[in-house]
């Protein structure tokens, strides 16, 4: 029996890294998952293994930037596992970059695939969560604006901090639906920063010295067992708040 039997949660961008390990610890307490993202093979492998798991998995290929894929992406969901439970907006093309060198067209797209996703995805899921007596949403977000040097952090950062608004503003809106929203700002292994730390090997050395905990964290076990946790009974008072999981190296006013 696990915490979250006869639960169907959709996570985008859940073929790799943190949606992966998002995945992997929602299966693991019973929920069916659906993951989608741009590219098949990644969204396949992941399938796979959580199959392999035990898990009841389905994945679709699909742009979250698109608001006719985000549409299809809920609606796959809804008619492979029966419904939507849990949303987890994890899809993100932003990235640090300073910001003289940030076009209008960079900008646009990390708005499309951030916030404005974000927004389309929730509204989608809403009636359906709706239906079901009620649900739990979690959009991931950043440490980096909170970050006493933010230099390159500008407009990753400004993304972020606009799906906390949202998360904020749902929190607030949904309560009465029984929709709990909350926020995870993450800080774990992933196949970009695992390039990062073998490649810099002594930043990243620094940088790991710098986490009070000492360690980066683990996708699955640091930070899908928080999402496990939100959306569980556990967390049944608990909405429009955003959990700092990175071994406490940010500080959050």
């Amino acid at each position: 029996m696990g915490v979250l039997d006869g639960k169907v949660a959709l996570i985008t961008g859940g073929g790799k890294g943190v949606g992966f390990g998002i995945a992997s610890a929602l299966g693991k307490e019973g929920a069916d998952i659906f993951i989608c993202g741009r590219h098949e093979k990644p969204l396949a492998a992941a399938a796979e293994k959580l199959q392999a798991n035990g898990v009841r998995a389905e994945y679709l290929v699909g742009n979250v930037s698109e608001a006719d894929d985000c549409s299809t992406i809920v609606e796959a969901c809804a008619e492979r596992l029966g419904g939507v439970d849990i949303l987890v907006n994890n899809a993100n093309d932003a990235m640090p970059i300073p910001l003289l060198d940030v076009s209008d067209d960079d900008f646009t797209r990390f708005f499309q695939t951030g916030p404005l996703a974000v927004l389309r995805l929730m509204k989608a899921c809403h009636p359906l969560m709706v239906a079901r007596g009620g649900g739990s949403v979690i959009n991931l977000v950043t440490s980096s604006a909170v970050r006493w040097d933010m230099a390159t952090y500008g407009p990753y950062a400004a993304v972020k901090e606009a799906t906390r608004s949202l998360t904020r503003a749902a929190g607030c809106e949904w309560g009465k639906d029984n929709i709990r929203v909350n926020a995870i700002a993450p800080h774990a292994m992933t196949p970009s920063l695992q390039w990062w730390t073998e490649t810099y090997p002594e930043e990243a050395e620094a940088f790991v010295k710098s986490i009070p905990l000492g360690r980066i964290g683990d996708a699955e076990q640091d930070i899908g067992r928080i999402a496990v946790f939100l959306c569980s009974t556990d967390a049944a008072y608990l909405s429009g708040v955003t959990i700092p999981a990175d071994g406490g190296h940010s500080r959050w006013g």
